[in-house]
């Protein structure tokens, strides 16, 4: 090896140790896009506002939400497949990102090596919600109801391969009974429909929360481990009888092979923005929890959750494709 090659070949790992501090002192150097793969106005969508807000404080560029709703939550996800992977163009990546490839023959991506996990960042607090004026008090007496008549009651979620649609139908399996789900593009749409009376329930994260407190819809039951702070008094699954809990986690990712560099910088801003008050303040208003992980721990959680999910998808046997 002559002179000059071995300086070229000591020259590489040193330039590879440089590029991370390079691109910290760079970026970012214009507006940030993160995607919102759900409508406008709902739990979401007022979720991230606040949190990318607060973390474009800290970057000193803004962070522009761009709303892609449907197809249960994985449009961000698909986007991320064809943007330049520059940290530029985030999504947030709702648990449904994990089970794509599960229900469909013809999956659109690997979660496990199609995109960078920058930060988790929390969960919902779903429920199961009626009309104020519906018959049904309790979640036992909605229960009972769709014994009765099976398959006459239908319910409401975001979208097909969602958390709440599997919850449901893990419902309807334990406790025997049938009933129909329609699914649509977001909370809003969702409780336009129940409050119409096109459905009887609604399984949705806490955009309900406001019309729940205004005394337009009842909550029947929540679904994480514990009661919910705004609601004491109404029950959740377990102690409904049911042992289930869903708070369907989700974090922060961008394209494949980002810069480490660039990784580090977006998740010390998101990680210090999680705790902003006026992020807080939102994540109180709708009864939801910090639940951080770091871009090792994150990465290293999908694989479990996708292990998890695969399980859950057998049990039930639901297909898409």
């Amino acid at each position: 090896m002559s002179i000059i090659s071995r300086r070229g070949a000591l020259a590489l790992p040193l330039a590879s140790l440089a590029a991370p501090a390079f691109a910290q002192q760079n970026f970012p150097s214009r507006p940030i896009r993160m995607i919102v793969p759900w409508g406008a106005g709902g739990t979401t969508d007022v979720q991230m506002r606040a949190y990318c807000e607060a973390a474009g404080r800290r970057l000193g560029q803004p962070i522009v939400i761009e709303n892609r709703a449907g197809a249960g939550g994985v449009l961000g996800a698909q986007f991320l497949l064809t943007t330049p992977a520059d940290g530029y163009t985030l999504s947030q990546m709702p648990i449904s990102v994990f089970r794509q490839p599960l229900l469909n023959s013809r999956p659109l991506f690997d979660p496990l090596t199609d995109f960078t996990y920058i930060i988790h960042a929390t969960g919902y607090l779903f429920g199961i919600v009626v009309r104020a004026d519906a018959p049904w008090q309790n979640l036992a007496e909605l229960m009972e109801a769709a014994r009765r008549e099976p398959g006459k009651l239908n319910y409401g979620t975001p979208g097909v391969g969602t958390s709440l649609h599997l919850t449901m139908e893990q419902i309807a399996k334990t406790q025997r009974i049938e009933w129909q789900h329609i699914p649509f593009r977001g909370v809003a749409e969702n409780l336009q429909n129940l409050l119409g009376g096109q459905i009887q329930m609604t399984a949705d994260s806490s955009g309900w929360v406001p019309m729940a407190e205004e005394g337009r819809v009842r909550v029947l039951a929540t679904w994480g481990a514990e009661r919910a702070k705004r609601f004491p008094n109404v029950p959740t699954l377990r102690e409904s009888g049911i042992d289930i809990v869903s708070i369907s986690p989700y974090g922060l990712a961008g394209p494949k092979n980002m810069d480490p560099g660039i990784v580090r910088v977006l998740h010390n801003a998101f990680r210090d923005a999680l705790t902003d008050p006026s992020h807080v303040t939102i994540l109180d208003r709708f009864d939801m929890q910090p639940n951080y992980m770091n871009s090792a721990d994150y990465t290293a959680d999908v694989r479990r959750t996708m292990d998890e999910e695969r399980r859950l998808i057998q049990e039930l046997g639901i297909r898409l494709s």
